[in-house]
């Protein structure tokens, strides 16, 4: 502050002092009313806190109803997103197993890349032997040293005699 203000301050004191003083109840008196008058600007204090309790909980009721949704869509999401995921694979696998020529109930049973589980289905079955059709020469008659459907398969697929 200036010299000025602190002077006029000063002197307001003093004159304030010698202008007048108080007893203990006037100045019991003089501060209970300006305590009164303080109370009376925070009287519905305890209504207005009780209301705000009850936006709390209002709001916190909300606020879960709110995380409850979100959490449902999240939850809904990824099982969409799965079920995108299983859909893509099974035309995946549809078309390869058509380009390769392998079973794709097989090669949709396979875990891990499809080209190269296509690529491998397709390696094995190439690497299987070449065999001609057995013929059916039908069922025996029950006379002794014809040989049964079973023997005649084994011949042809082992070369056996």
């Amino acid at each position: 502050m200036s010299e000025e203000n602190t002077s006029q301050v000063e002197n307001a004191t003093q004159s304030a002092s010698a202008e007048r003083t108080f007893t203990q109840t006037e100045m019991d008196a003089i501060i209970g009313e300006r305590l009164s008058r303080e109370r009376a600007k925070y009287a519905d204090y305890g209504e207005l806190q009780a209301k705000a309790a009850k936006f709390d909980e209002a709001e916190e009721a909300s606020k879960s109803e709110l995380q409850k949704a979100v959490e449902e869509r999240d939850r809904l999401k990824a099982e969409l997103d799965e079920l995108k995921k299983e859909r893509e694979r099974a035309e995946l696998v549809a078309k390869v197993a058509t380009e390769k020529g392998v079973d794709a109930e097989l090669l949709s049973r396979m875990s891990g890349d499809v080209e190269e589980n296509a690529e491998f289905l397709k390696k094995q079955v190439d690497a299987l032997p070449k065999h001609g059709s057995v013929p059916d020469y039908g069922e025996p008659s029950g006379s002794v040293g014809k040989k049964t459907n079973a023997e005649r398969f084994a011949e042809q697929l082992f070369g056996t005699k």
